[in-house]
């Protein structure tokens, strides 16, 4: 038996066993929707670009599109959304998401819930990746996990023996918030130096101009400079890492998101840092590997903490 995740309440609807979920994950370039059964089963998926600029309303419509399009039949009877950013202990409002524009106190839940018919719930989107990893992934069966969602910023997630921690406010778990340097760059958090300015898009930009498609083309390859932006990358990494493990002794530590793919590269500068910064007995039988799920990740977990909020738990099983 796995963890039982829980993540606070959004209300509760009558059960409706046969009734399956809708998972959607608003990130910067895309949003991805999957239809799903109570088992996670995948039925039906859809990807749609992120509208530009990323505000409230049309990222709304975008997604009540999106959503009438993957359940035509209305199969499904509740949403569960990830997106940047902390949401109300509710699960009904995010009050910030830094990296998309004109984002704050959003009442996304109660917006489309009247043209979805649907009951809604909103969640982090790291969050919601790794309550994904943790039903169907590569945390199924660990009990206290960080992960980091590296891309276009860097998220984070924290399973606390076997629950989801969001903490006071629900705000916890932006690790890529940390500072790692006083005199960084400054953050769209207003914080200086964090390791979402070092460890996302942005940051990698600073240590190459190439895209991270033909950084990790040429490292594979063997490129030796190629090779050495993503150990430099990996170094930074492992600094921010190796305080969040301090505080918090995981068994497992996942990065998922977009650069995870050239996690082979970087995850041993991120080992080098981490055993030498961290005391041995706090890292004793530590894990760090890619997620297992990819892309699909967020929506899958969003489906799910749909499936425990508004409908019959179940056990991760």
């Amino acid at each position: 038996m796995g963890p039982s995740i829980s993540a606070g309440s959004a209300g509760a609807a009558a059960p409706a066993p046969a009734s399956q979920l809708i998972g959607v994950d608003l990130g910067g370039t895309a949003i991805k929707v999957g239809r799903f059964a109570r088992d996670g089963s995948l039925r039906a998926e859809l990807e749609v670009p992120t509208p530009r600029p990323a505000v409230p309303g049309a990222c709304s419509m975008a997604i009540a599109e999106a959503v009438e399009r993957i359940d035509p039949e209305r199969q499904a009877t509740v949403v569960g959304i990830g997106l940047p950013g902390p949401m109300d202990p509710a699960g009904r409002v995010s009050t910030i998401a830094i990296n998309l524009s004109g984002w704050q106190n959003v009442p996304l839940a109660a917006w489309l819930e009247p043209r979805l018919g649907r009951r809604v719930t909103l969640a982090n989107d790291a969050n919601c990746a790794l309550v994904g990893e943790a039903w169907a992934g590569a945390a199924r069966g660990y009990r206290n996990v960080l992960m980091l969602t590296l891309g276009t910023g860097v998220g984070g997630g924290v399973l606390l023996d076997g629950r989801l921690f969001t903490g006071q406010g629900g705000a916890a778990g932006e690790l890529g918030l940390i500072g790692v340097d006083p005199e960084g760059p400054p953050c769209n958090s207003g914080n200086r130096g964090s390791l979402e300015q070092f460890c996302g898009l942005a940051g990698l930009a600073r240590l190459s101009p190439l895209s991270p498609p033909e950084l990790l083309r040429r490292a594979a390859a063997g490129e030796a400079e190629a090779q050495a932006v993503w150990s430099r990358y990996g170094r930074w990494l492992g600094i921010g890492l190796s305080s969040l493990i301090d505080v918090l002794t995981p068994e497992l530590v996942l990065v998922g998101g977009g650069l995870s793919a050239a996690s082979d590269h970087f995850l041993p500068a991120v080992w080098q840092e981490v055993t030498t910064r961290v005391q041995p007995a706090s890292r004793v039988g530590l894990e760090i590997r890619r997620a297992a799920l990819g892309n699909g990740a967020g929506r899958l977990g969003a489906a799910r903490l749909a499936l425990d909020r508004l409908l019959a738990p179940v056990g991760l099983g």
